[in-house]
């Protein structure tokens, strides 16, 4: 039976109304209300239904190092060294480890008002490096984790073939190796199992990086992801040292790289994207790329500060992702992507107005756009605006939650964009289903307490000294 939606205020259009709902049919997808056909009423009085948030770009496994990399004397002083704490983290996480892990991450993405993950999984192989008779196992851990928490997942399947240009394998990266041919026969099998059009999971395609993808192999990665109309997401210009090997490698940047090959294009996804010149970012404009920022992230490893003010002026999409998961929360992303120029530029609301795409919008428009539809997408799935024909994926907000007490409807929605915190999020559903009800997920409980071994396991005492000792 179709499923009518009654809250108090119904974003819809760039606004919220009032007195106003909103239909999902039988298969999960939002419709037109039809009043001659039965209906079942849900009552959302007190609360705002939003469309569910997009994360464009994520590492489940990582949320086992929050808070354990924020010392030097771990992790070093810069993004480089940091990953040495991230490849402990990976290093003997078995099958079922990493889907706790996956499930613990994708719960707290629920709760944040996320309704679709783009996964970006590099963890192929087991701890010794050799592929598992299934080399598709950690991968179907993570969809299962998802699935089990209600989240829609983009599993990006990852292609990571060696450690960076002239530089010996790394120890640390030895469950991410794999050939050209495996990542291809992998990504086709998950393909074949998952399809193109389920509405809880869908395969894309994620050479890592320029550094971890030689050309001739990247050339044939994209190919084939396009031939099969798939979306292309890669880490790109994230730190500056990836750009000076990328020079040294092909006498290049790494968008200029691509753009000479003619790699760049709409089903492309720039991860990062910080360190461009005014042509390149032009570049990527003239191609119709999307760029992700993670700002949370990128903060958290001093990666920089991505120039979203210019890419935005020359029309450039900008999606969200939570990365590392120092912080999942997509309405931080947001704001962080311009509090980070405000803090560079001394001014404020730099975002606020700019023309892109030819559509001037208010700030708080805009940085919600980032959080929804760039995000949809970037990962090729019909939502973020609530319109007919997309998904049922909605969040409700409890207008009395602290942080936006003294909300109006005119106002609403800088305050949810600039000040709301997670605690207002009172219902997520996903494709029509609830997930979340009223602050409740069935499997709280449960996720959280194996969550909390795993981590006993991981992180015994004398882990410090031991990373140390290795580094």
């Amino acid at each position: 039976m179709t499923r009518q939606l009654r809250p108090t205020l119904l974003y819809r259009d760039g606004r919220f109304v009032s007195g106003e709902s909103l239909s999902i049919n039988e298969q999960g997808l939002i419709v037109a209300a039809d009043p001659t056909h039965p209906a079942e009423t849900i009552d959302l009085s007190g609360k705002a239904l939003l469309p569910g948030f997009v994360n464009a770009h994520s590492h489940a496994f990582q949320r086992l190092i929050r808070g354990k990399a924020e010392s030097r004397a771990v992790s070093g002083r810069d993004f480089w060294s940091w990953r040495n704490t991230m490849y402990q983290a990976a290093a003997h996480l078995s099958p079922e480890e990493m889907y706790d892990v996956a499930r613990m991450c994708f719960l707290e993405m629920v709760r944040a008002g996320i309704t679709t993950v783009g996964e970006f999984h590099y963890v192929h192989n087991q701890p010794d490096g050799t592929p598992y008779e299934d080399a598709n196992l950690l991968a179907r851990q993570v969809i299962a984790a998802a699935q089990s928490v209600g989240l829609r997942i983009v599993l990006l399947r990852s292609a990571y073939l060696r450690s960076g240009f002239g530089l010996p394998p790394d120890p640390g990266q030895r469950r991410f190796y794999e050939s050209a041919e495996a990542f291809l026969a992998s990504a086709a099998e998950l393909l074949e199992q998952y399809g193109s059009s389920a509405a809880d999971v869908r395969v894309g395609i994620a050479p890592h990086s320029i550094r971890a993808v030689p050309l001739p192999h990247l050339r044939a990665i994209v190919g084939w992801a396009r031939e099969r109309q798939l979306p292309v997401h890669m880490h790109i210009a994230e730190q500056l040292a990836e750009n000076d090997a990328c020079q040294r490698e092909s006498s290049s940047t790494p968008v200029a790289l691509l753009a000479r090959e003619g790699l760049l294009g709409r089903d492309l996804v720039a991860v990062h994207a910080i360190h461009l010149s005014a042509e390149e970012r032009s570049a990527l404009a003239e191609a119709g790329v999307t760029v992700c920022s993670c700002p949370t992230t990128e903060r958290n490893l001093g990666d920089g500060i991505v120039a979203a003010d210019e890419l935005m002026r020359l029309g450039v999409r900008h999606a969200l992702g939570s990365d590392s998961q120092a912080q999942i929360d997509p309405l931080e992303d947001a704001r962080e992507l311009d509090y980070h120029l405000r803090l560079a530029q001394q001014q404020r609301a730099i975002l606020d107005q700019i023309p892109a795409g030819g559509i001037a919008l208010p700030i708080a428009s805009r940085l919600l756009e980032c959080a929804t539809v760039n995000g949809a997408h970037a990962l090729g799935i019909a939502s973020g605006t609530l319109q007919p024909g997309e998904y049922g994926d909605v969040v409700s907000v409890d207008l009395d939650d602290l942080s936006i007490a003294g909300r109006d409807a005119q106002f609403l929605l800088p305050l949810v964009v600039f000040g709301m915190q997670r605690s207002a999020i009172r219902d997520v559903m996903v494709n029509g289903r609830f997930v979340l009800r009223d602050g409740h997920h069935p499997l709280e409980d449960e996720i959280v307490s194996k969550y909390q071994e795993l981590c006993e396991r991981v992180w015994a005492p004398g882990w410090e000294r031991e990373r140390m000792s290795s580094v």
